[in-house]
């Protein structure tokens, strides 16, 4: 403990110089000087001295707008977490969405922090990052009004309410009013080829509730909402029968978006038995963002489990 609390004033002590040299406007200098302590910390394995002093800097110099500087210890940060194989703490993606959320949001810094923070967050694997950073991306993505980039974390989190709200918002402010039901339609269906049942669920019953557009139901004015509520009600049930009813019953509809068949050709192979198709049939555009969407993966795992065994979902 003793040690600890040494440690703990040496980093306040330099943590002092460093403001002061911030303050006065010295940023190359303060910057080189971090990123000295950096590699002498590090060399002596005080990786939470380290991962502290960096998470500090950055949000310091942050404050006085020195994006490069800040960028550069915020990606110092995620070095110490993997090379001293730092354990996932809420803290910690706390502190990297709090970084995400103040770099700039056209920078190449922020799209190489957000890939390499989610690789971390997942063990270094080819999964997709854990569901809480992505729900914290998602949030700070939505409130810069960055919609698309929003739908992507929030498919992969497993927070379905904030998703629909956000559609809500989506919708409402840059869909036109004949497409309320598109926005929700394809959430529901990518959710469901991610094997989320719960996140397709959640999401089309607060869209459904909250989007000022839409008469309460069900049964509902649009075709298609009744689609997708029948489908949700038919992948509890597991009978290939109905599904295969239901998507012809439904086909004008479903030719509003080409993608929809695709994914339900998924779904039919997660949820009904369908048997996968012997060749991929996909060419072009289509075919490169259902095999983004889709992956290889056959297991029939629901939740946050399953998201992380999928392979990303490339939006629009």
């Amino acid at each position: 403990m003793a040690r600890a609390a040494r440690n703990r004033g040496g980093v306040q002590r330099v943590e002092g110089k460093l403001r002061a040299s911030v303050e006065k406007g010295d940023y190359y200098e303060a910057h080189q000087m971090y990123r000295t302590l950096f590699f002498r910390y590090m060399s002596q394995a005080k990786h939470a001295e380290a991962r502290e002093l960096m998470y500090n800097g950055a949000l310091l110099f942050f404050s006085y707008n020195q994006q490069n500087s800040a960028a550069d210890l915020s990606m110092l940060v995620l070095e110490v977490l993997e090379k001293s194989e730092t354990k996932v703490e809420d803290e910690i993606l706390e502190s990297l969405a709090k970084l995400f959320s103040r770099m700039d949001q056209n920078s190449p810094e922020r799209v190489a922090f957000v890939s390499r923070a989610l690789k971390w967050s997942t063990g270094g694997s080819g999964k997709l990052g854990h569901p809480k950073l992505h729900q914290m991306l998602a949030v700070t993505l939505w409130k810069e009004q960055n919609y698309s980039e929003s739908r992507y974390h929030f498919l992969h989190s497993s927070d379905g309410e904030g998703c629909a709200e956000m559609l809500v918002e989506y919708s409402a402010s840059q869909g036109f009013r004949s497409e309320v039901d598109m926005f929700v339609a394809q959430a529901v269906l990518q959710f469901l080829c991610l094997k989320n049942k719960n996140g397709a669920s959640v999401v089309f019953s607060t869209y459904t509730e909250k989007h000022p557009s839409i008469e309460k139901g069900p049964p509902f004015v649009q075709p298609l909402l009744n689609f997708i509520w029948f489908l949700l009600l038919a992948v509890d049930g597991g009978k290939l029968t109905v599904f295969t009813v239901l998507c012809e019953q439904y086909q004008p509809s479903l030719k509003r978006d080409p993608m929809y068949n695709e994914y339900l050709d998924r779904i039919g192979q997660l949820f009904f038995g369908v048997p996968p198709k012997q060749s991929p049939s996909y060419g072009g555009l289509l075919g490169n963002l259902l095999n983004s969407l889709m992956g290889s993966g056959e297991e029939d795992d629901t939740g946050e489990e399953a998201q992380e065994d999928s392979s990303p979902i490339e939006l629009d």
